[in-house]
């Protein structure tokens, strides 16, 4: 469908066309975001496990998440219903940044060739994952935050108290600067280049597998499907750690200077969290990590593919 394969005995695609920039913007955003309104209870539940025991030794610690289905109950009854959607808009404008240039920047390298190229998959992908990570990190800043806010009964990390989302912005901004607003952004960058790698390399390698299985009609919405179901158990796997470094970055507290009062950066936490933790701390937040990712890589690169898929035959 939008992928091209000349090795014998595999069915021929057509030649990758090129959306409109604009519009492959937008439909990848779109297609995200849809993902992210039905995944974000389980990110609220993967941020508290990340940060609970932060830098103590298991079973030092008061665990007040003891896995998904408890956390997401833990949370319900401390916080509301509305408790398990926290952060979502900040969430849906990070989702729709970072993706729509991802996603974007990806379909115009499969559009230009380079992903035919030996490891060009995974080289645009890890470029297209850098690019919306820097972008949208201000987002990611904010919702974790936001995500983390809970009342003392169970509060795990740091709490920051802000009031809402556009008040997150502007205390940070005053705070810290512009330069404040992207902290946290070396933990991001190398987290979402990961997860992108892996996701779009993963989706576009499997898709062109189930094709030349030809279960599935080439057109079929079910070639998306199986496609992204076995990327999304490669991306659970492989994100996971960066994810918990990721969030530790975001949410530590800083000094009057803006600098993190935990960590130095992406390898002093890294090693930190190995030598505090074990390297199971790595892995904290794994099932609700693995529960989002899957259903949220489906999702969105279904989403995406058929969007994609209907925007060719319009232009066609």
């Amino acid at each position: 469908m939008l992928q091209h394969s000349s090795e014998a005995g595999l069915v021929t695609l057509p030649r990758t066309l090129a959306i409109w920039p604009p519009l492959d913007f937008a439909l990848g955003a779109a297609a995200c975001c849809g993902a992210c309104v039905f995944t974000n209870p389980l990110e609220v539940v993967k941020t508290r496990l990340q940060l609970q025991g932060e830098l103590r030794a298991r079973g030092s610690y008061q665990r007040h998440y003891h896995g998904v289905l408890q956390a997401l109950w833990a949370v319900a009854k401390a916080d509301g219903l509305r408790g398990l959607q926290k952060g979502l808009s900040v969430g849906l404008l990070y989702q729709g940044v970072m993706n729509g240039v991802r996603l974007g920047f990806y379909s115009y390298s499969e559009a230009s060739g380079f992903t035919r190229a030996p490891g060009g998959s995974v080289l645009a992908g890890a470029t297209a994952g850098a690019l919306g990570a820097f972008v949208a990190s201000p987002a990611y800043l904010v919702k974790t935050h936001l995500q983390a806010q809970t009342v003392a009964a169970i509060a795990v990390g740091h709490q920051h108290n802000h009031v809402g989302v556009s008040s997150a912005f502007v205390s940070i901004y005053r705070a810290q600067g512009i330069v404040g607003l992207w902290r946290g952004v070396n933990g991001a960058v190398p987290r979402v280049m990961v997860g992108s790698a892996v996701q779009l390399a993963t989706f576009s390698s499997a898709k062109e597998w189930v094709v030349s299985q030809q279960w599935y009609k080439q057109d079929s919405w079910l070639v998306a499907l199986n496609a992204a179901m076995l990327s999304g158990v490669a991306v659970a796997i492989a994100m996971t750690p960066f994810d918990v470094v990721s969030t530790r970055l975001y949410n530590q507290p800083v000094d009057k200077l803006g600098r993190g009062q935990l960590y130095r950066g992406f390898l002093d936490c890294f090693v930190r969290v190995s030598r505090k933790e074990g390297l199971v701390g790595l892995y904290k937040g794994m099932g609700p990590s693995f529960m989002r990712l899957g259903p949220h890589t489906v999702i969105s690169m279904l989403l995406w593919d058929l969007l994609r898929h209907t925007a060719f035959q319009y232009e066609g």
